[in-house]
């Protein structure tokens, strides 16, 4: 019976981080790729077509305002500030007229600070916004899932341990 509930503690938590890991490829797949390939972009036309992408995705999905905390509300958590400034970057890039190769460089690196963040370069994003606005309930299902992988494997551990313990309980009472 212990074997079962081992077996069913590891399978939700399986099922639990998969889904997780599958909302964030989502993300990538529609927001944070498309901004990647904007930051990246050589022409001002590109950069426009790929933030676009990104945008139009936040949009469709309403992930437009609010914050991605759990616990308590912090500024690299507020959305409606990340998103005015991608719509801001979208506008500047859709209203620049100039023929000047500076002026336009000069757009494309203020977008590339803006876009990414880091030596690295990764992309600034509200952490948790892949699962928003459910960060409280994924939050929960992580924790739970950790909780039940612990269980999972400490389950048997302490069942080799009992067995080894009254084994050598028995070993001590046959050489007496």
């Amino acid at each position: 019976m212990k074997n079962i509930i081992c077996v069913v503690l590891i399978l939700i938590s399986i099922v639990i981080f998969g889904m997780r890991i599958s909302k964030r490829i989502v993300f990538k797949q529609n927001v944070s790729g498309y901004l990647k390939r904007a930051a990246t972009a050589n022409t001002i036309q590109l950069a426009h077509e790929q933030l676009t992408k990104a945008l139009d995705y936040l949009e469709a999905e309403n992930l437009t305002s609010g914050y991605t905390s759990v616990l308590y509300e912090t500024p690299d958590e507020d959305i409606d500030f990340w998103y005015r400034n991608l719509k801001a970057s979208q506008i500047e890039l859709k209203n620049l007229n100039s023929e000047s190769a500076l002026e336009k460089t000069n757009v494309l690196i203020k977008l590339r600070e803006s876009l990414l963040s880091g030596e690295k370069g990764r992309v600034t994003v509200p952490q948790g916004l892949s699962v928003y606005p459910n960060n409280k309930m994924w939050a929960a299902l992580i924790f739970f899932a950790l909780f039940a992988s612990f269980f999972a494997i400490m389950i048997p551990v302490i069942e080799s341990e009992k067995k080894a313990k009254e084994k050598t309980a028995a070993n001590k009472n046959n050489t007496i």
